[in-house]
């Protein structure tokens, strides 16, 4: 018959010393306290290795702060480990390599990692910067340095506080999508079991969506007389009036390159770097374009770019030049050079032009998946008629009246 083993008691494990060599307190189950000379208190299981005769010893940690309950909870975890016949001794290498490999892997780490993935994307080059100066200015401050496995919503809701008493909830939507995109990867790489911030964009209002300021089409006049008396450089006048001739955004005007247009077509072709829907867009130029082009040559001819900045050459002017002169001019909070956009619109849409050749002439992508994908005509033969128009349609706003004809209706393209 097996002889039992009497469990140990605190007051036993409390008072047990040894003075000139190591002694060992046995609870049963494999369990034993060893007690060194020292002082020293130590747990152990000793067991057989699974599938194996060998004995082996594990250290479970020093008392008193690993309690006889304690030593006694750890017992029965390893020996449900060993009864699936799993070595507790690897079992626990495994956990602490797993907890370093958490450790080394902070939010910027793992968002360092996401974000080389990122740049392989089809993005825009300014999108790909936005998304780093973004997440370097709002959340690696505070979140940075933390292991990815420790965040928790309500730290990601602490540190976008700020953005939300702010009132940029715009900006706040779009860092908390990115730090979603990160915890997701880290998620999908096996790095934590889910993320933490999905749910955190319901404890912020959802922003409103703002429409750009703009004005009417009978309003152009009054804004090409604005820009003819404005007090501002010749450069930024024509950016301007070619922001508003090819209906482009901003940042698509200011960095026109020669390379990228045809004067003998009368084209000028954006490449799909530097288009939102990711892929070339070819826009007929008007003659009204094509004199800005010819005011441009003396100044830029030699250069990459139509519109060269002022302080560096080398660079485009910056996308925002546009809206820093419609401020001085009198209009702000009234039209935004991306609002020019609108005003071309809303007066082809007037006019009567086909709305897929107007939609086209924008580069807007069309929500519909399924039309997007079947519809891939850029109506490039009907877009050079309607750009004729608007460029007309703008010269003739530059003396004072609205409509080149005058009437409304649908028009023949």
């Amino acid at each position: 018959m097996a002889i039992k083993t009497a469990p140990l008691t605190a007051t036993q494990i409390k008072n047990a010393k040894t003075l000139d060599k190591e002694l060992s307190l046995t609870d049963g189950g494999g369990l034993i306290m060893l007690v060194k000379p020292s002082g020293v208190k130590t747990w152990q299981l000793r067991y057989y290795k699974p599938g194996t005769s060998k004995r082996t010893t594990l250290t479970l940690g020093n008392y008193p702060a690993l309690s006889l309950a304690d030593a006694r909870e750890c017992r029965e975890q390893m020996k449900g480990l060993l009864a699936k016949g799993i070595d507790p001794q690897s079992h626990k290498q495994l956990q602490i390599e797993a907890d370093e490999l958490r450790r080394g892997n902070t939010f910027q780490k793992v968002a360092s990692d996401w974000y080389e993935m990122k740049k392989s994307q089809n993005l825009a080059p300014n999108t790909i910067k936005d998304i780093w100066r973004s997440l370097e200015k709002y959340v690696f401050p505070d979140l940075g340095n933390r292991p990815i496995n420790e965040l928790t919503a309500r730290l990601f809701v602490t540190t976008l506080e700020p953005i939300k008493a702010r009132g940029n909830l715009e900006t706040l939507k779009r860092v908390l999508q990115r730090i979603n995109e990160v915890m997701d990867f880290a998620a999908n790489s096996g790095l934590i079991e889910v993320n933490t911030a999905t749910n955190v964009r319901k404890a912020f209002p959802t922003p409103v969506r703002k429409h750009m300021p703009t004005i009417r089409p009978e309003q152009l006049p009054e804004l090409m007389n604005a820009i003819s008396i404005a007090r501002i450089e010749r450069q930024t006048r024509l950016l301007i009036e070619w922001q508003l001739l090819t209906v482009t955004r901003p940042v698509e005007a200011a960095e026109a390159q020669w390379a990228e247009i045809n004067l003998s077509d009368k084209t000028w072709t954006i490449p799909a770097g530097r288009m939102k829907m990711r892929r070339d867009h070819i826009i007929p130029l008007s003659e009204q374009a094509m004199a800005v082009l010819e005011a441009m040559k003396p100044i830029s001819a030699h250069r990459e770019y139509v519109f060269p900045s002022y302080k560096n050459p080398l660079l485009p002017m910056n996308s925002q030049s546009a809206n820093a002169a419609l401020r001085r001019m009198g209009y702000q909070g009234i039209l935004v050079s991306h609002g020019l956009r609108a005003i071309f619109s809303t007066a082809a849409n007037e006019e009567g032009f086909e709305p897929d050749v107007i939609e086209a002439a924008l580069a807007h992508v069309d929500a519909n998946e399924v039309r997007r994908a079947y519809n891939r005509s850029n109506y490039i033969e009907k877009r050079i008629v309607l750009m004729r128009w608007w460029g007309e349609f703008v010269e003739t706003a530059a003396t004072g009246i609205t409509l080149a004809t005058g009437t409304r209706g649908i028009r023949g393209v």
